[in-house]
C-alpha cells in the first residue's frame, strides 16, 4: 500500500467559465479558440508514449503542443479559486466576476457514477465602482435537523473585495449580507471550524471567520456568523415568497486587532486558544517584566496569530482574553443589485427604506467603522532578505507550513515558536496538509483497547515549476509519495470543515469532507490524495515496511503469468519466511493458495515450509492462529492430492462388489416410458459455456469451499455457492464408474468430512448432472453403492433409528429430491434410496425379531408418498419441456419440483398446464376436444393448430390422468382464460389471445366459476382501455384513427376494433351467468333460463397426495369469492360496449356517451357489483332520434360490407350476420322504434340490390304501407335508370317512355337513380319488388294507381326482345 491519486471528480463547463471571466480572449483570437475549442476538456494526451523514447526531448525542452496547452490552461492562475471541504461546490472568480460550479451525479456508458461540477451560477459580485475580488472562501453551515448525519444543509460563499467590504452569498448567487469592518483592501480570508479533541487534556477550539487586512485582522465569532446565515436566508426566502416584512437578524460580534510592529502582511493563521503552563508563564513574566515582576495566580487564556511578510519575516501575536471587547456590527443587507433586484425588491422593507432616494442615500453612505484594538508582536523570525508569501495551519494546530520568496519551504513549531524544517527547490509552492487516522485492530493487539487512535500528519508540497506533487512525512520523515502532475494545476486546501457543528451535535455523525485536492484544469479532474497510516511509521529499520514491500513482491509475481513453478515455489516461500508479522504471513499465504496458476506441489510444499519454520520457532512468539490455518490448508491440499490421484484414468477401479440390485427393476421398468419421453426431450442441443465444461476442480476452488472447525472437515455454506463442481470431483468418477468406489469413500472417510455432508455433495452431483445421469448406463447402480456405503459410516445413521420414527439421513434424501427441479434424477434418487432405506430397515427388523415378518414403518410410507409425488412431477415436467414452436410467445418453459408445487396452492399445476397450451399454442376447441376423450382411450382425429403434435396430446392425457382433480375441465378452462388475458394485457395488439380468453371463459360450466372470472376479468383488464375507448370516441365525435388509439386505449385501431367485441362478449357471459329471471329474455344479452342461484358453489378440491399443498389462493377460488354483479349496471355496460364496437367496425361518427342522460352517464365505469341509478321511464326524443340514427347508420354500414364481401368472393362469417339481431335489441332497449329499422334495412338491401335477403327481413315487417310507400320510391328510382339513365338506351326503350302516361313520366323523370347504390338490377327483380308493393298498398292508397302503372312498365320492358 502506497500513496496514491484517485480521481473522484470532474468539472465541466471549463470553456465557458473561461469565457465569462476572459471575454477579451474570445474576441481577440477567435481563430485560435476553434482550434482548441474540442481539446478544452480531453486527457493531456500530449506526451503519450514518451516512455517508450525517453530521449527524445532534452531536458528543460517543451514542444509546440506543450506551450499552446499551458497557454490554453493558464488563465486559471489568475482567478481565485475556492473548493467548499465537502467538495459539492467549487468558485471561481476574477475582478468582479465569479462563477459557481454545484456538483451532480451521473451515469457514464459503462455504468459507473460519476460527481461533475457544473456551472450554477455566474455573474458580478462587485456593488461599488473599480472593487474586486481579492480572496474567497466556501463555509458548509451544518444542518440542525435530527435526522442528519453530518450533511452540509447548505454551503455559504464568503467573498472579500478590495473596497474592504466582505459579503456573504448563497450557492444560487443571492446575497445575503454585507459588511464593512475595515477600509483596506481584504488579503485573506480564513475560517477555524469544530474539531473532536483527540485528547482529554485538548483545549476545546471555537469557531470563528478569520479575515486579514493590510495592518489589521478581525475575527468573527463563529456562532455568532452562523446564526447571522441562516436567519439572513431565511429572510431572503420569505421575501422571495410573500414580501413580508420580517425580524432583522442579530447583529455579528467581532474582535478587530490592529497588527503591530510588522513592515508587510501577507497571510496568517489563527491558532486558537492556548493556556500556558505555570513554567512558561512565570519564564514570559521575568523575561517581559524583570526579576520583580509580578505572577499571576492563573495563567490566562490567549488568542495565538502567526502572520507572514517582512520585517520580520514571521510575527506571533498574542492576544490575552478579555483584554477586547467584542463589538456589535450593524449588518448591512443588500437592497439591490443589478442581478438581484427583483428579488430584492419585495425585501426592500427589511430596514424601513421606503424611497428610492433614501436606497440611494444609504448605499452611498458608508457604515461606521470601529477602531481596532493594539496588538504588538510579541516575537519572531526575523530575516530582512526573506518574504513570507503564505502560510498554511496543521489541521492538529501544532505545526504551520511556510512559504517565501526564495523558493524553501519552512516548517514552524507553533508552541515554540521555532523552524524545525526546510525544504529547498519549491518556488511558488502551494501547501496542504493531510491527517490520517491508524485503522483499529492492529494496534489493539499489542496494546491496550482504551488507548486513542493515532494520527499522523502528512505536508503535501505542489511545485508547478517543477509539475511534481510530494508527500512528506512530519516532523522529521521521509518523503512518502511523489506524483507527476501538470504545471497549470491548483492545490486546493480549505482548512476548515461544517461550521455550526459542537461536541453534543457532532455525536454520531460522520462527516463527509475532503481534506484536500489536486485540481488539473487540462481535463478537469479532481484528485483526491489517500496516504497509508503505515507511511508515517516506515523508514529503514521497520519490520511492517519490510512485510509490506515483500507482499507486493509477491503479488506482482502471482500476477505474472509466465512464471516457472520451480521459481514461483522458491521465491513464494523465501517471501513467506522473510515476512516478520503473522498477520502478513496469513494474507501473503491466503494470496499464494488463491492463485489459479500454482500447482499443489508447489502449494503443498510452501506451506509445509511455512509450518515446519513456525514450529521451531519459540511457543510463545508463535501465533497459534497461525499455525493451525496452515495446518488445514496442509490437509486439504493432501486430500485434494490424494482425491486426484484415484480419480486419474491411470487407476484401474477395483473390483467392486455390486450389491443386490433386485427389487427396483419394477420400479424402473414402471416409469421407463415417462422417463424415456423426458429424456429425449431434454437431449436436445443447448448452448454450453467454456466456464461450465467439464474440467479438473482448480485447487483454490476446493480450499475456498472447505475449511477445518473444531478438528473437522467442513463445507463452507454461503448462499451463493455451487457445491457442484466440488461434488463432481469428490463422486462423479465413481457415479460414471471410472474410480473405485470404495478406496474413494475410505479416502473421505479418513479426511474427517461427516457422512452428511458427504451425502449432499453426492446427491447435489446427481441431481445438477441430470443429463449426464440419465445418458450413462452404470449410474443407478453406483449410486446404488455409493448410498449403501455412506449409510454404513459411522455417524450416518443414528443407532438408536428403530424404523418407526423418521431418521433424519433418509430426511436429507428425500428433501434434496423434492426441492429438485430436475424430476428424472429425483426420482432415480430417490428410487434407489427407498430400496436401500428398505433393505437396512429389514435387515434392524430381522435382527430385533428374528423371524421373516414384513416391515411396515413410518419411514416407507414416507418414501412411497415422495415416490409417486416425484412420478407426477415428472409427468407434468416432461408435458412442461416440450419444445415451444417457432414464433410463439409466453417466455421459457417453467421447471417445477414437489416443494414449488406443494407451495403453489391448490391451482398451481393448472397454473403450470395453462401457460404450456398458452406457448404452445392449443386453441380452446382442441382443448376441449382432448378433455372429453380423456376418459376415452381415443385419439383426437382434429389436428392441434401450429403443427398437430400428437406427443403433446399423448403428455396432456397423461398429466389429466395423474391429476384429475386439479387439471377439472373448469379449473383449467378457468386458468386458460387468466393466462390468456394476462398475455393479452402485456401485448394488446394481438386480439386472438383476448377472443381465445373469452372464448376458454364460456367453455367454464359452473356459473360461479364463471362469474367470478367474468367479473375478475373486467375490473382488472377491461373497464381502464374500455373507458379510454369511450371517452376517446366522446371526444373526437367519430371511430378514432390509429395514432388516437394507441395513445390513449394503448393499441391500435383494429386491435380495439377486436377489444370491443371481446367486451361485449365478456358482458354477455356475465349476464348470462348472473340472476335474469325478472328481465325480458334477449338471446344476445341474457339467458333467463340461467343463473348463479339455480346451482351449487363447488369445491375446489385435489388430489390426496397434494392435499398438503400451501400457497397463493388459486385463480377459482378467488373467483367464487367474488360478489354477485347487478344484471341492469352489465346490461347498460353490455349496451355501450354493442355502440362502440358497431362505430369501430363500420367506421361511423358517433358520440356513445351523448346518446344516454346523466343517470346513465354516471352509472357507466362503476363497479358493477354496486346498485347505480340508471334510466327509467321514457327517453328525450332527441336522444331517441340521434340512438335512432346510429341503429340505422350501423344497418347500412352492414349491407354495405356484406355486398363487398360477396362482390369479392369472400364467404361471410356467422358472427358478422348477428348485426341486425344486435341492432333490434338495441332498439328494444333504447327504447327505439323496431319496425322503424326494419323497414330501413330492407330499404337497404334492396338499395344494395340485395333482394332475396330483403325479402326475408321483409316478413317482419309491421306497417306495410309505409314500406311500400317506401319500396315504390326505389323501384321507381331503378325503373328510371333503366330508361333515362342508361348509358345504352334502345329505341324500344324510347318508344315505351312515349307510351307511358304523363303522370308517370314526370314521375319518372323526378327520380334520381345516382341514391342507388346498385342501379343496375335485373328486369325479374324489380318486377317482383313492384308486385310486393302492389301486395303491400292497400286499393286506395294514392299511390297503389302509379304502382299499377309501374308494373305495366315494367312488364312491358321484359317483354321486349
Amino acid at each position: 500500500m502506497s500513496c496514491c491519486l484517485l480521481d473522484f471528480g470532474r468539472v465541466q463547463d471549463l470553456r465557458q467559465v473561461r469565457d465569462f471571466l476572459f471575454p477579451k480572449q474570445d474576441s481577440a483570437n477567435p481563430e485560435g479558440d476553434k482550434t482548441k475549442a474540442e481539446n478544452e476538456l480531453t486527457w493531456d494526451d500530449s506526451d503519450w508514449g514518451s516512455w517508450e523514447n525517453p530521449e527524445s526531448k532534452e531536458d528543460g525542452m517543451q514542444t509546440e503542443e506543450e506551450a499552446q496547452q499551458q497557454k490554453d490552461t493558464s488563465w486559471l492562475q489568475d482567478c481565485v479559486l475556492s473548493l467548499s471541504p465537502c467538495s459539492d461546490l467549487l468558485v471561481i472568480a476574477r475582478e468582479h466576476k465569479a462563477t459557481f460550479l454545484s456538483a451532480k451525479w451521473r451515469t457514464d456508458e459503462s455504468g459507473h457514477e460519476e460527481m461533475t461540477l457544473t456551472v450554477s451560477w455566474s455573474g458580478t459580485l462587485s456593488v461599488e465602482e473599480g472593487e474586486c475580488i481579492s480572496s474567497i472562501i466556501c463555509i458548509p453551515l451544518a444542518s440542525q435537523k435530527r435526522s442528519s448525519t453530518g450533511r452540509p444543509d447548505w454551503t455559504c460563499i464568503v467573498v472579500g473585495l478590495s473596497s474592504g467590504y466582505v459579503r456573504f452569498y448563497t450557492e444560487s448567487g443571492v446575497l445575503l449580507l454585507a459588511q464593512l469592518l475595515h477600509e483596506d483592501p481584504v488579503l485573506r480570508l480564513k475560517c477555524r471550524t469544530y474539531e473532536i479533541p483527540r485528547h482529554p487534556g485538548v483545549t476545546e477550539q471555537h469557531e470563528e471567520l478569520s479575515i486579514l487586512y493590510r495592518a489589521a485582522l478581525v475575527t468573527v465569532d463563529g456562532f455568532s456568523l452562523f446564526q447571522s446565515l441562516r436567519a439572513c436566508r431565511n429572510q431572503v426566502a420569505r421575501a422571495a415568497a410573500a414580501g413580508s416584512d420580517v425580524i432583522q437578524p442579530p447583529p455579528l460580534a467581532y474582535k478587530k486587532f490592529g497588527l503591530q510592529d510588522m513592515d508587510t502582511i501577507t497571510d496568517h493563521s489563527s491558532i486558537g486558544i492556548s493556556t500556558l503552563s505555570v513554567f512558561d508563564q512565570m519564564k514570559n513574566a521575568s523575561i517581559l517584566g524583570g526579576f520583580h515582576a509580578s505572577v499571576k495566580g492563573s495563567p490566562p487564556a490567549m488568542s495565538q496569530y502567526i502572520t507572514v511578510g517582512g520585517g520580520p519575516y514571521t510575527g506571533f501575536f498574542y492576544a490575552v482574553e478579555g483584554s477586547s471587547q467584542p463589538l456589535l456590527s450593524h449588518v448591512a443587507l443588500a437592497v439591490a443589485s443589478k442581478l438581484t433586484s427583483a428579488l430584492f425588491s419585495a425585501a426592500s422593507g427589511w430596514l424601513g427604506w421606503k424611497s428610492k432616494n433614501d436606497e440611494e442615500s444609504v448605499q452611498k453612505q458608508k457604515p461606521k467603522v470601529e477602531p481596532a484594538t493594539p496588538l504588538p508582536v510579541r516575537f519572531g523570525l526575523p530575516d530582512s532578505r526573506r518574504h513570507g508569501e503564505s502560510i498554511c495551519l496543521s489541521p492538529c494546530n501544532t505545526m504551520a507550513a511556510v512559504t517565501d520568496d526564495f523558493g524553501r519551504v519552512m516548517l514552524l513549531d507553533v508552541a515554540r515558536g521555532i523552524a524545525i524544517r526546510m525544504w529547498k527547490g519549491y518556488r511558488d509552492a502551494q501547501l496542504g496538509w493531510v491527517q490520517v487516522s491508524e485503522a483499529r485492530g492492529e494496534r489493539e493487539i499489542a496494546t491496550s483497547p482504551s488507548m486513542p487512535r493515532r494520527h499522523a500528519m502528512f505536508l503535501v508540497i505542489y511545485a508547478p515549476r517543477r509539475g511534481i506533487l510530494e508527500v512528506w512525512g512530519t516532523q522529521h520523515g521521509p518523503r512518502v509519495g511523489a506524483f507527476t502532475v501538470g504545471k497549470q494545476c491548483r492545490l486546493l486546501y480549505a482548512g476548515h470543515r461544517l461550521m455550526g457543528v459542537n461536541s453534543i451535535t457532532s455525536q454520531g455523525w460522520q462527516i463527509h469532507t475532503q481534506q484536500m485536492c489536486l485540481f488539473d484544469p487540462c481535463n478537469g479532474v479532481l484528485r483526491a490524495i489517500t496516504i497509508p497510516f503505515h507511511l508515517a511509521l516506515s523508514d529503514k529499520k521497520s519490520e511492517r515496511a519490510k512485510d509490506m514491500h515483500l507482499l507486493k513482491r509477491l503479488t506482482s509475481l502471482l500476477r505474472s503469468r509466465e512464471v516457472e513453478p520451480a521459481l514461483l515455489e522458491s521465491e513464494a516461500q523465501s517471501v513467506l519466511l522473510d515476512i516478520k508479522h503473522p498477520a502478513n504471513q496469513k494474507q501473503a499465504l491466503e494470496s499464494l493458495l488463491s492463485n489459479k496458476n500454482a500447482p499443489v506441489s508447489c502449494l503443498t510444499n510452501v506451506t509445509r515450509a511455512l509450518l515446519a519454520s513456525l514450529k521451531e520457532q519459540d511457543p510463545e512468539a508463535t501465533d497459534e492462529s497461525l499455525v493451525q490455518f496452515c495446518s488445514s490448508q496442509l490437509k486439504l491440499l493432501q486430500l485434494y492430492t490424494d482425491v486426484q490421484l484415484l480419480h486419474t484414468p491411470d487407476t484401474s477401479p477395483s473390483e467392486t462388489e455390486h450389491l443386490s440390485f433386485s427389487g427396483i427393476e419394477e420400479d424402473l421398468a414402471r416409469i421407463s416410458p415417462v422417463l424415456k419421453q423426458y429424456t429425449e426431450i431434454n437431449s436436445r442441443p443447448c448452448v454450453s459455456f467454456a466456464q461450465d465444461s467439464a474440467g479438473p476442480l482448480p485447487v483454490r476452488t476446493f480450499l475456498s469451499q472447505l475449511e477445518w472447525f473444531d478438528g473437522e472437515l467442513r463445507v463452507i455454506k454461503k448462499p451463493d455457492t455451487d457445491w457442484t463442481q466440488l461434488g463432481s470431483f469428490l463422486f462423479w468418477g465413481c457415479l460414471s464408474g471410472q474410480s473405485p468406489l470404495q478406496r474413494v469413500c475410505e479416502t473421505l472417510q479418513e479426511s474427517g468430512i461427516s457422512p452428511q455432508q458427504l451425502l449432499s455433495l453426492l446427491l447435489t452431483v446427481w441431481l445438477n448432472k441430470e443429463k449426464e445421469v440419465l445418458k450413462c448406463l452404470d449410474a443407478v447402480s453406483n449410486l446404488h453403492t455409493l448410498l449403501f456405503t455412506l449409510s454404513s459410516m459411522k455417524g450416518a445413521v443414528d443407532e438408536s433409528w428403530d424404523g418407526q420414527s423418521v431418521s433424519p439421513w433418509w430426511l436429507q434424501v428425500r428433501t434434496a429430491c423434492l426441492q429438485s427441479e430436475s424430476a428424472g434424477a429425483a426420482l432415480l434418487a430417490a428410487l434407489v434410496a427407498n430400496h436401500v432405506a428398505k433393505s437396512a430397515i429389514t435387515r434392524l427388523a430381522q435382527s430385533k425379531f428374528q423371524e421373516e415378518w414384513e416391515c411396515v414403518s413410518l419411514e416407507l410410507e414416507q418414501w412411497v408418498v415422495c415416490i409417486k409425488q416425484l412420478e407426477d412431477v415428472l409427468a407434468l415436467q416432461t408435458l412442461l419441456c416440450l419444445p415451444t414452436p417457432q414464433g410463439s410467445t409466453g417466455g421459457t418453459a417453467s421447471r417445477c419440483s414437489v416443494k414449488t408445487l406443494s407451495e403453489s396452492g391448490r391451482g398451481g399445476v393448472a397454473d403450470c398446464v395453462s401457460k404450456l397450451i398458452f406457448r404452445q399454442g392449443v386453441c380452446p376447441e382442441s382443448l376441449k376436444d382432448i378433455l372429453q376423450q380423456r376418459e376415452e382411450n381415443q385419439s383426437t382425429e382434429q389436428a392441434l393448430q401450429r403443427g398437430g403434435d400428437e406427443r403433446l396430446e399423448e403428455l396432456l392425457k397423461c398429466v389429466f390422468q395423474r391429476f384429475p382433480n386439479s387439471l377439472s375441465p373448469d379449473m383449467l378452462f378457468a386458468h386458460c382464460s387468466w393466462e390468456h388475458v394476462v398475455q393479452w394485457n402485456k401485448d394488446p395488439e394481438v386480439g386472438q389471445y383476448l377472443e381465445w380468453s373469452v372464448e376458454f371463459l364460456k367453455m367454464i360450466s359452473n356459473p360461479h366459476i364463471q362469474l367470478g372470472i367474468s367479473a375478475m376479468m373486467w375490473h382488472t383488464f377491461f373497464v381502464k382501455r374500455f373507458s379510454a375507448a369511450a371517452f376517446l370516441m366522446e371526444k373526437v365525435g367519430k371511430a378514432p384513427k390509429d395514432r388516437l388509439c394507441r395513445r390513449d386505449v394503448g393499441m391500435g385501431d383494429g386491435a380495439a376494433r377486436s377489444f370491443l367485441g371481446s367486451c361485449v362478449q365478456l358482458l354477455q357471459a356475465l349476464m348470462e351467468v348472473s340472476s335474469s329471471s325478472f328481465l325480458p329474455s334477449f338471446p344476445f344479452f341474457t339467458r333467463a333460463d340461467s343463473g348463479v342461484e339455480e346451482v351449487s358453489a363447488p369445491d375446489v378440491c385435489v388430489e390426496e397426495l397434494w392435499s398438503a399443498a400451501e400457497g397463493p389462493v388459486s385463480i377459482v377460488e378467488l373467483a367464487m369469492d367474488q360478489r354477485s354483479v347487478h344484471y341492469p349496471l352489465v346490461q347498460h355496460h353490455c349496451v355501450l360496449a354493442s355502440l362502440l364496437h358497431g362505430a369501430m367496425t363500420f367506421s361511423l361518427r358517433l358520440k356513445p356517451l351523448s346518446l344516454f342522460d346523466s343517470k346513465g352517464k354516471n352509472a357507466f365505469f362503476r363497479d358493477l357489483t354496486s346498485i347505480q341509478l340508471l334510466p327509467s321511464g321514457d327517453t328525450d326524443p332527441n336522444l331517441v332520434a340521434l340512438r335512432q340514427e346510429f341503429l340505422m347508420s350501423v344497418l347500412t354500414g352492414w349491407v354495405k360490407a356484406l355486398a363487398e364481401a360477396e362482390e369479392n368472393g369472400v364467404g361471410h362469417s356467422s358472427t358478422e350476420d348477428v348485426w341486425p339481431s344486435v341492432c333490434m335489441e338495441l332498439s328494444s332497449l333504447l327504447q327505439v322504434n323496431t319496425d322503424i329499422l326494419r323497414r330501413h334495412l330492407v330499404c337497404e338491401l334492396y338499395n344494395q340490390g340485395l333482394d332475396l335477403r330483403a325479402e326475408e327481413v321483409m316478413m317482419e315487417v309491421q306497417d306495410k304501407d309505409v314500406l311500400g310507400s317506401q319500396l315504390l320510391v326505389l323501384t321507381g328510382q331503378r325503373l328510371s335508370f333503366s330508361l333515362l339513365h342508361s348509358q345504352t338506351q334502345t329505341k324500344p326503350n324510347m318508344e315505351l317512355l312515349a307510351r307511358l302516361p304523363p303522370t308517370l313520366c314526370t314521375w319518372l323523370k323526378a327520380m334520381d337513380p345516382s341514391e342507388l347504390r346498385c342501379p343496375s338490377v335485373p328486369l325479374s327483380q324489380s318486377g317482383q319488388l313492384i308486385n310486393k308493393v302492389i301486395e303491400m298498398l292497400p286499393e286506395n292508397h294514392a299511390q297503389y294507381s302509379l304502382a299499377l302503372h309501374l308494373l305495366e312498365a315494367v312488364d312491358s320492358l321484359q317483354d321486349e326482345p
